[in-house]
C-alpha cells in the first residue's frame, strides 16, 4: 500500500499539500452560502465542511506518491462531500488531476485500473452533477441542452483523461528503463561470467602443466637421490646423481616460479577485469618443450609446413593452451614410449595432432583439461578430438587461422 520513497521526496510532497491546503481553504470558505447550507445548519458547520474539503484534497496531493490508493479513496471522498453539500468546483478539484497521475505512473496494477475507472466514472458524474439543476429546470434535457452536456462530458473525459494517460506514459519510459538497465545488468554478469570462466581455464592449465613437471621432477630427484646413497655406500661417490638431482630441482624451482608468475596474473585479471598481462604465443612453445623434456620424456615435434606469416593471436594462445594441457596429460599418464607433437599450418587452418603411449597405472583426472581443451578450439571455430587410439592416447584439433574468438 505504501511506496518507498526518500525523504526529500516525502518532504517535497508534504510541503506541496502543506502549500496547496493554505490557498485552497480560504477558497473554500469563501464559497460558502451559495448553497443555503447555512441557513439550516448554522455559518459555523458549511465552514467546517469547506475546510475539511480542502484538507481532504490536500491530503491526497500530499501522500499521492506515498500511496497513490489511499490517495485516490481521499480524493474520492473530498468530491463526494463536495457534490453532497451541492458546492460549486474549486480549486481544491485540481488536487484530482495529481492523483490520477501518480495513480496511473506509480500505482499497483489495482489502482493503476481503479485510476482509469475514476477518470471514465469522474467524467460522467461531474457532467451530471453540473448539468442536473439547470437541465431539470428548464424541464429536462432537449436538443438545446444536449450539445451542451455532450462537450461538457468530451471536456470533462479529456482532463481527466489527459492527466491519467500523461501519468501512463511515465509509468511506460520507467519500466522501459528498469528493463533495460536489468537487461545490461544481466549483460555484464555474463560477460563477467565468462570472464571468470576464461581465468579459471587459464589457471587449471597453468597450474597443471606446472604442477605435473614439478612432480615428475621431484620423483626424478628422489629416486636420483636414492641411486646415488645406494652407489655411495658401494663405490664412495655420487657426484654423478647428485648432479641429475640438483638439475632437477632447479627445474622445479623455475617451474614453480613460472607458474606462481602466471597464476599471480590470472588472480590480477581475476580483480580487474579489464587486466590485459601478456598472453602465451608461439615463441613460448620453446619453453614449453623444454619443460617437457626437462621431466624426463621423449618429446618430437615436427612442424611442417611451417607457420605462413604471423598467425592471430588468438590462434597462438589456443595452440599454446591445447598444447600444453596435452603434454600435461602426457606426463601424467606417461607410458614406455614418449610424446610426438605434430603441427601443420595451412593458409586456412593448423591442424595439431599430439600422440603418446598410455601408461599401465591410470592417474586420476577430473576431465577438465579435455573440456578445456575443447572450449579453446570452439573459442575460435575449430574442433577437438582427444581420446585412445589403440595404445596411445590422441589429441586432434583442427583450428581456422582466420577465425577469432566467438
Amino acid at each position: 500500500m505504501f511506496r518507498r520513497l526518500t525523504t526529500a521526496r516525502l518532504v517535497v510532497d508534504v510541503s506541496i499539500g502543506v502549500v496547496f491546503f493554505l490557498v485552497a481553504a480560504p477558497l473554500e470558505v469563501a464559497t460558502t452560502g451559495v448553497t443555503g447550507l447555512p441557513a439550516r445548519f448554522g455559518p459555523g458547520l458549511e465552514t467546517g465542511l469547506a475546510v475539511a474539503i480542502a484538507l481532504l484534497f490536500s491530503a491526497a496531493l500530499a501522500i499521492r506518491r506515498l500511496s497513490p490508493g489511499l490517495a485516490l479513496g481521499a480524493a474520492w471522498v473530498g468530491a463526494i462531500i463536495q457534490m453532497a453539500l451541492g458546492r460549486p468546483p474549486s480549486f481544491a478539484d485540481f488536487a484530482i488531476f495529481g492523483v490520477l497521475y501518480v495513480t496511473a505512473a506509480y500505482g499497483t496494477r489495482l489502482v493503476y485500473w481503479a485510476g482509469l475507472a475514476s477518470a471514465t466514472l469522474g467524467a460522467v458524474v461531474i457532467t451530471v452533477y453540473l448539468l442536473v439543476g439547470p437541465v431539470f429546470a428548464a424541464g429536462g434535457l432537449s436538443w438545446q441542452t444536449l450539445p451542451i452536456a455532450l462537450v461538457m462530458l468530451v471536456a470533462a473525459a479529456f482532463a481527466l483523461g489527459l492527466s491519467w494517460t500523461t501519468g501512463a506514459l511515465v509509468r511506460t519510459a520507467v519500466r522501459a528503463r528498469e528493463n533495460k538497465r536489468a537487461q545490461e545488468r544481466a549483460e555484464a554478469e555474463a560477460i563477467a561470467e565468462q570472464e571468470r570462466v576464461r581465468i579459471a581455464r587459464d589457471m587449471h592449465d597453468v597450474v597443471a602443466h606446472s604442477l605435473a613437471v614439478i612432480v615428475a621432477q621431484a620423483d626424478g630427484a628422489r629416486y636420483a637421490l636414492a641411486a646415488g646413497a645406494t652407489d655411495a655406500a658401494a663405490t664412495g661417490s655420487a657426484a654423478s646423481d647428485s648432479s641429475v638431482a640438483t638439475e632437477a630441482l632447479g627445474t622445479i624451482s623455475s617451474t614453480a616460479r613460472s607458474a606462481l608468475s602466471d597464476v599471480r596474473l590470472l588472480l590480477t585479471q581475476l580483480r580487474h577485469s579489464q587486466g590485459d598481462g601478456p598472453q602465451p604465443t608461439l615463441a613460448d612453445l620453446e619453453q614449453l618443450y623444454a619443460q617437457v623434456r626437462a621431466a624426463g620424456v621423449a618429446l618430437a615435434v615436427d612442424v611442417d609446413p611451417a607457420p605462413p606469416g604471423v598467425p592471430p593471436a588468438a590462434v597462438q594462445l589456443a595452440v599454446y593452451r591445447i598444447l600444453q594441457e596435452a603434454l600435461t596429460n602426457a606426463l601424467r599418464h606417461k607410458g614406455e614410449g614418449g610424446v610426438r607433437v605434430r603441427l601443420a599450418w595451412h593458409p586456412d587452418r593448423v591442424l595439431l595432432d599430439v600422440r603418446n603411449a598410455v601408461g599401465s597405472t591410470p592417474a586420476g583426472g577430473s576431465g577438465h583439461g579435455l573440456v578445456g581443451m575443447s572450449e579453446r578450439a570452439k573459442l575460435i571455430g575449430g574442433t577437438l578430438d582427444a581420446g585412445v587410439s589403440g595404445d596411445e592416447f590422441v589429441v586432434s584439433a583442427a583450428l581456422p587461422i582466420g577465425g577469432g574468438p566467438r
